[in-house]
């Protein structure tokens, strides 16, 4: 039998992208950090993102079926933190503005509208499928976080080292995703 701690320990090792999900209800601001979150589709863009079935933005998703993500960039680990947290004032001193109608943090580099498709359970969680809206970029090192630990990838952060502050020259292994 495969106990909880293997599992957890297991699964730190997999490095994921870190995230702010957002959404709208009533007029007030809600949002919490997912690093479950991933690319579905590109023929129709969509995303994927899973949240415990008792997770409170789970039930606002529900009734809202909108949601925004913001992608964190390297050294927003406080912001993620922030977001992590159980209950309180959330966007309290955090800079943000309504796009779209959802809630879309200003220093994120990289935010997607989307309307949730679907809801599919998955044990103690649910997978949502979402088609993506409207997207904002500008150039920044993903946050990261794998084994416990906020960071980004060695391999990115050389590269901007090496192409100095206008960023890497090609985005050729990312556009090769999608090939």
């Amino acid at each position: 039998m495969i106990t909880t701690d293997a599992f957890k320990d297991a699964m730190a090792a997999v490095c994921g992208p870190v995230t702010v999900m957002t959404t709208s209800c009533d007029g007030d601001p809600f949002g919490t950090t997912v690093s479950a979150f991933w690319s579905l589709s590109l023929r129709p863009p969509m995303v994927g993102l899973a949240l415990a079935n008792d997770s409170e933005l789970l039930s606002r998703l529900r009734a809202t079926r909108r949601l925004g993500v913001n992608l964190l960039a390297d050294g927003q680990q406080n912001l993620a933190l922030n977001f992590a947290r159980k209950g309180g004032a959330k966007f309290d001193g955090i800079a943000w503005t309504a796009d779209d109608g959802l809630p879309r943090l200003t220093e994120a580099p990289v935010w997607l509208a989307c309307e949730v498709r679907q809801f599919v359970p998955a044990g103690d969680h649910a997978v949502l499928v979402a088609a993506v809206t409207g997207i904002a970029r500008r150039p920044a090192l993903p946050l990261v976080y794998a084994q416990r630990a906020f960071g980004t990838h060695s391999v990115l952060k050389e590269q901007q080292a090496l192409a100095g502050p206008a960023g890497p020259a090609s985005t050729a292994l990312t556009d090769s995703c999608y090939a």
